[in-house]
């Protein structure tokens, strides 16, 4: 999918894990290995707000563009 989830990236860089991150935000940790794994087809605006707010990033932070060739490799 040309849409990539890198949540982990950020929690990396907060220095979080996930289960404080699945806790501040209210989201399942099974929800959240779905979106780190890139196995998601959708997600809420409403849990991407509360991801950003918990990890005080932006949508940008999150989300990146691959083209069908770069998912390829």
């Amino acid at each position: 999918m040309p849409i990539v989830i890198t949540v982990d990236v950020m929690l990396a860089k907060r220095k979080m894990s996930v289960t404080e991150l699945s806790e501040r935000v209210g989201i399942t940790m099974a929800n959240l290995s779905i979106l780190k794994n890139g196995k998601a087809k959708a997600i809420r605006l409403s849990t991407l707000e509360a991801i950003c707010k918990a990890l005080d990033c932006q949508p940008g932070d999150l989300l990146e563009y691959r083209s069908e060739e770069e998912t390829l490799d």
